[in-house]
């Protein structure tokens, strides 16, 4: 399937979208200030070791510290203990494996990789004695004569003196033997160089970055089926140009630098779609829709049948509905950056083979991922379970805060829940202190309902406490909010 790429550069920010069918299938966004770490290689020290979890902190010189998992560590015996591996001071060479997430911190590894265009590179600082090297094939080259023959392929080219692993991956199937060599050097040569910043530098020390969004844009979303890639700024189009042309030549040809009156992403109303990604709910065109709710620990997705009354009885109502909402939640987790554990509840479904037809069209179109995905049965409860790796934050972690007024609740307070509230209050407050008068602060909404129909109650509760209650409206009080002056 053609597709083509835009990447939109500005000094704050770098957006990235992939067209499919003039339609965005992907976005991305790197924030200058906010770049990610994913990737970047630390001489770490550590901070504090955790027996009972089997983890460490470690100080990689961020506000936040890491941590590491014993998994992680890449030590031969697996069922060891973190406390006869690490201790408190030690220095160690660390890759980041994910971004700090929320209140988490960045999670590392000793495993180190380094990924070119056609390989990745793990030097195996901690290789056992006599252990051989290790090629990889990538899962997504499936012939087994095939993985057979780039493995023998690679086993020729590689140098005499190596000792780390490699890991060939997809776009190595059709690449020449010169192609490969030149990876294969330029991986070495930035391990060595890696190595020596390790020797030279205190703990803690930023050794290795890994490429900015463009740069990875070009090593691992581009392919064949890319038929052109347009870049907005003159400055970054050289850059690209000359990286592409060192890694991946047969990129270069299809570098453009747009020179248009019209914004590059206005072409394709990708703002629009950006600001549709950041909602709760997806219009399906067939009158259906999703609703998308993000938590910290996870994501769940309702289908619903909307206003869909086409098919001629329900179950097909309900089938196609399904098939249509299978398509669209494969492109949200894509263009959201969703990640982690995934719910998906779709409209219940009597027949079992369209259960099975609806979890095939899920599979087949999240098969063009990059993100790697893995899709559990309908579960008794007519459930999808299914998890995506998460390395980034999501498009909205990137783009929204909580709301100021709700706390990210995603409610908030009706004024008349907030009337009571304060009369509530003002009762604990006379009996505490026993003021001489009492004067209600709030949002206009909530003063408004004190004199029009909580007036009564108002009334009340001032006879009641034999003392006066004047009312201050704030305009620049959230519905929430309140104050109780006490006089």
């Amino acid at each position: 399937m053609s597709q083509e790429i835009l990447i939109n550069i500005t000094p704050q920010e770098t957006r990235v979208a992939l067209i499919e069918q003039n339609a965005v299938q992907e976005l991305h966004i790197e924030r200058t200030r906010q770049r990610g770490i994913v990737g970047n290689i630390y001489l770490a020290k550590v901070a504090r070791v955790l027996p009972g979890m089997q983890s460490a902190f470690i100080d990689i010189g961020l506000e936040r510290a890491a941590f590491i998992h014993f998994n992680d560590l890449g030590e031969p015996q697996p069922g060891g203990q973190i406390e006869k591996v690490l201790f408190e001071g030690q220095t160690l060479l660390v890759q980041v494996l994910k971004d700090p997430l929320g209140t988490k911190g960045a999670r590392l590894t000793r495993q180190i990789s380094i990924a070119g265009r056609n390989l990745v590179y793990l030097p195996q600082i901690h290789r056992p004695l006599g252990q051989e090297i290790h090629i990889g094939i990538s899962q997504k080259i499936e012939n087994p004569e095939e993985r057979e023959a780039l493995k023998n392929r690679l086993k020729g080219l590689i140098p005499a003196d190596e000792s780390g692993d490699i890991i060939v991956r997809t776009s190595a199937e059709y690449v020449s033997d010169e192609t490969l060599v030149s990876d294969l050097k330029y991986l070495r040569a930035t391990w060595q160089q890696i190595a020596q910043r390790a020797k030279e530098k205190a703990a803690p020390a930023l050794l290795h970055q890994d490429l900015n969004l463009a740069e990875r844009v070009l090593r691992d979303m581009a392919g064949p089926e890319t038929h052109q890639i347009r870049i907005d700024s003159a400055e970054n189009f050289e850059r690209l140009t000359q990286f592409a042309q060192t890694f991946m030549p047969q990129l270069s040809s299809k570098l453009t630098l747009y020179r248009g009156e019209r914004a590059l992403f206005d072409l394709f109303d990708i703002d629009s779609e950006i600001n549709k990604a950041l909602g709760r709910r997806v219009d399906l065109k067939s009158g259906g829709y999703l609703m998308i709710d993000q938590t910290e620990s996870m994501t769940t997705i309702d289908v619903n049948t909307g206003s869909f009354v086409g098919a001629r009885n329900l179950d097909d109502t309900v089938f196609k509905t399904n098939l249509e909402a299978a398509q669209a939640i494969a492109r949200q987790l894509r263009l959201r950056n969703l990640g982690g554990i995934i719910i998906i509840d779709f409209i219940d479904m009597t027949q079992s083979d369209h259960q099975e037809a609806v979890l095939s069209e899920l599979k087949k179109n999240l098969a063009r991922d990059h993100v790697r995905t893995n899709v559990n049965d309908f579960s008794s409860l007519g459930l999808i379970e299914m998890t995506r790796k998460r390395t980034r934050e999501s498009l909205s972690h990137i783009l929204c805060e909580p709301c100021s007024s709700c706390n990210g609740k995603g409610e908030t307070k009706t004024p008349q829940t907030i009337c009571y509230e304060i009369l509530r209050e003002i009762v604990r407050e006379h009996r505490q202190f026993n003021p001489k008068e009492f004067r209600i602060v709030a949002a206009p909404d909530v003063i408004d309902l004190f004199l029009e129909e909580e007036n009564q109650f108002l009334a009340m509760l001032g006879d009641f406490i034999q003392k006066p209650i004047r009312l201050q409206a704030e305009a620049g009080f959230k519905q929430e909010q309140y104050d109780i002056v006490l006089n």
